[in-house]
């Protein structure tokens, strides 16, 4: 029970973490963007393609900012195409969460 107990803190942590990591995401991209669709302007540019990995992470609510920055990426011409659909994310998560569990990640 301890151990289940201190891997849950570590895991509130590591949430707690990433929370922080957005909201310093979200005044970047304020400050970045000028008023812009994306990072650098009006086109996707290498960090809005190194930030789309984490749209899933993205709360309209904390981050309201990144959330209409997130909604313009995935409709772009440049990758909606190319944006794996909601239900073949599920089933990859439904897969790899398991391995994770087993291997102590």
């Amino acid at each position: 029970m301890l151990v289940s107990e201190g891997e849950e803190t570590k895991k509130a942590a590591a949430l707690e973490e990433a929370i922080q990591g957005l909201d310093l995401l979200e005044e970047a991209f304020t400050k970045c963007s000028k008023g812009q669709k994306f990072f650098g302007g009006d086109k996707i540019g290498y960090l809005d393609i190194a930030f789309g990995s984490y749209l899933g992470l993205i709360d309209e609510s904390k981050t309201p900012n990144l959330f209409k920055w997130a909604e313009h990426f995935c409709i772009d011409d440049a990758v909606k195409d190319v944006l794996p659909e909601t239900e073949k994310h599920l089933e990859f998560a439904k897969v790899l969460v398991p391995k994770l569990k087993g291997s102590g990640k």
